[in-house]
């Protein structure tokens, strides 16, 4: 069996990487430090699973997770963030991760999540089960960024640690054109207009650590 763990601390690496020997013994278990790493070894040799972070330097987990399941889309992936189920989960799932659990959540918590995942099966809490629930349901939309497309995501999660158009363009290699055409479509989902508003909202949602 083996396992990845893609995530930019190495102390997290660490920890998830012991807990997972104690409960998978015999294991061999792979870290990356960013998506780039991580997607060179799953280039190179199967994985039974990937534990992905969201926050990574580069191309965020999200991104990783999309490619991995255009690329990869019998492996599955867990993702184990810093961010809340509330922030995140419906987002990765939506984008075809086999889980979210939060680094917040006990460790019992998140070894169950892998064995039901290296099993065949999904893992999501309760509370996110009932929000997908309400998904469902006709006429409910969620929380106002849970509207936002992917990429429109990452400019406000950017705008929020207070870079400014041209910054965002150059780190995510497009046009400050296309950066102000997102600024504007976030702004008009969201119904907020300037950048302090926009900051506010992304704290307060917990969308930036």
């Amino acid at each position: 069996m083996r396992i990845l763990i893609a995530d930019d601390h190495e102390l997290i690496r660490r920890g998830l990487r012991g807990l997972l020997l104690d409960h998978l013994p015999g294991a061999e278990i792979v870290d990356a430090g960013d998506a780039r790493e991580a997607m060179a070894l799953i280039e190179s040799a199967p994985f039974d699973l990937a534990l992905v972070d969201i926050n990574m330097p580069g191309r965020s987990g999200l991104e990783l997770l999309r490619d991995l399941r255009r690329l990869f889309p019998s492996m599955p992936v867990l993702v184990v963030s810093a961010h809340t189920e509330e922030d995140f989960a419906l987002r990765a799932l939506k984008l075809g991760a086999a889980g979210y659990v939060s680094k917040q959540s006990a460790s019992d918590l998140l070894v169950a999540a892998v064995k039901r995942v290296l099993a065949g099966g999904r893992y999501v809490s309760s509370a996110v089960a009932e929000r997908l629930a309400k998904a469902a349901a006709e006429g409910w939309t969620g929380t106002p960024h849970e509207n936002l497309s992917h990429r429109e995501m990452q400019v406000l999660q950017l705008i929020a640690k207070g870079s400014s158009i041209k910054e965002i363009a150059s780190d995510l290699a497009l046009s400050e054109k296309t950066i102000a055409t997102y600024r504007s479509r976030i702004s008009e989902k969201l119904g907020l207009s300037t950048n302090v508003e926009l900051t506010r909202y992304a704290m307060q949602n917990h969308l930036v650590e």
